[in-house]
C-alpha cells in the first residue's frame, strides 16, 4: 500500500469515528440553558452574562429558559429528564447542594447530573444596624452570650444562603440567635436598618452600598478571604471562628449520560467565558468571585458542599415549609 493510500485510509477511519466521538458535530444548534429561578434575579443575571460569552466560544446561541419554583427543583427536574445530548444545560446556584437535605426530590441530585464547572462564588457580609452597640464580631458574640434570646438574624427565606450562614454562625459560635425569615433580601435589609432584627448575612451586591453609606455596619464577611470592596472588614475565620467559610455559588451541570467529550468542551467554554476580562469585571460588579473550574474539581466542590449543608441541617434541625 502506498503512503498516500495509507493516509487516505487513516482519514476515512477517523471520519467514521466522528459521529461516535460527538465533539466534531456538537454543537450544531442552539443550546437551552435552564435557570431554575426567576428572571432578573442574581442567578439569572449572572447566567446571561456568562452565556453570552460562551455562545461566542461555542459558535452557537445559548437560550436562557427560566423555570422557577420549589426552590429550584422544578427547573432541575426539567434538566434531569432532558436528553443527554449537550443541548440542555442547567445553570444552578447553591440551592442545588441544599435541596437534597431539605426537600423530597423527584430525582437524585448526586447521580442524575454531571457537574461541568463552578462559575463563581458569592461571599456574604454579616451586617448589623449602624446604631448597634457592638463594633466587632468579638463584641457581637460576647453580647449574644450575655443576653441569650435577645438577638436575632434575618434571612431571605428558609433554606436560603443567608439562613444557612446564620445557622452556621449559631452552630460554630454556640449561639441561640433567633431566625426571622423574610420573603426576599430587600425586606430583610430594611428591617435590619430599622433595628427590627439584629443581624443579617447579605450578598455583596445588595448590601455593600448600605455599608458604604453608613446605614449598616459590616462586622465580617463569610468567605475564606476578604472582599475587595471591604478590605478592612475581616473574615469570620479571622474573627475567632476558624474554618468558617460559607459562600453562595453558581455553576453549570449537564444531565447524566452526556458524552464525556461534550462535558469537557462545555467546561472549557465556561472557563474561557469566566476568565474573559469583561465578563470577570461584570461578575465582580455583581458581587461575585469568578471561578471557572474543571468538571472534576466542581464535582468535588458540590460533593463537599452537599455534605456540609447536610450536616448543618441535621445539627440545627432546619426545616422549610
Amino acid at each position: 500500500m502506498t503512503k498516500k493510500k495509507r493516509i487516505l485510509k487513516s482519514m476515512a477511519a477517523l471520519a467514521a469515528c466522528v459521529p461516535l466521538l460527538g465533539w466534531a458535530a456538537w454543537p450544531e444548534k442552539p443550546i437551552r440553558m435552564v435557570v431554575p429561578y426567576a428572571a432578573g434575579g442574581g442567578a439569572d443575571n449572572t447566567a446571561r452574562v456568562v452565556a453570552q460569552q460562551m455562545s461566542i466560544a461555542l459558535g452557537q446561541q445559548i437560550v436562557i429558559d427560566n423555570r422557577p419554583g420549589a426552590g429550584g427543583v422544578i427547573g432541575e427536574d426539567n434538566v434531569a429528564k432532558a436528553p443527554a445530548d449537550g443541548y440542555t444545560v442547567l445553570y444552578d446556584a447553591s440551592a442545588f447542594s441544599v435541596n437534597p437535605s431539605l426537600r423530597k426530590l423527584p430525582f437524585d441530585a448526586a447521580k442524575d447530573f454531571i457537574p461541568v464547572s463552578l462559575v463563581a462564588t458569592a461571599p456574604q457580609i454579616l451586617v448589623v444596624p449602624a446604631t448597634a452597640p457592638y463594633q466587632t464580631v468579638a463584641q457581637f458574640l460576647d453580647f449574644a452570650r450575655k443576653n441569650p434570646g435577645k438577638l436575632s438574624f434575618a434571612s431571605a427565606g428558609g433554606g436560603t444562603g443567608s439562613h444557612l450562614a446564620g445557622e452556621a454562625l449559631n452552630e460554630q459560635a454556640r449561639l441561640s440567635l433567633m431566625h426571622v425569615p423574610y420573603k426576599g433580601g430587600a425586606p430583610a435589609l430594611t428591617d435590619v436598618m430599622g433595628e427590627q432584627v439584629s443581624a443579617y448575612f447579605g450578598n455583596v451586591a445588595s448590601t455593600l452600598g448600605y455599608v458604604q453609606s453608613g446605614k449598616l455596619r459590616a462586622l465580617a464577611v463569610s468567605s475564606a478571604k476578604r472582599v475587595p470592596g471591604l478590605p478592612d472588614t475581616p473574615t469570620l475565620a479571622e474573627s475567632g471562628l476558624p474554618g468558617y467559610n460559607v459562600v453562595e455559588w453558581n455553576g453549570v451541570f449537564l444531565p447524566k449520560g452526556t458524552p464525556p467529550d461534550i462535558v469537557q468542551r462545555l467546561g472549557k467554554a465556561v472557563q474561557a467565558a469566566v476568565n474573559e476580562p469583561q465578563v470577570k469585571q461584570k461578575l465582580l460588579q455583581l458581587g461575585l468571585e469568578p471561578a471557572g473550574t474543571t468538571p472534576e474539581a466542581f464535582a468535588k466542590f458540590v460533593q463537599n458542599e452537599t455534605a456540609r449543608v447536610g450536616a448543618l441541617v441535621k445539627a440545627r434541625n432546619i426545616r422549610v415549609d
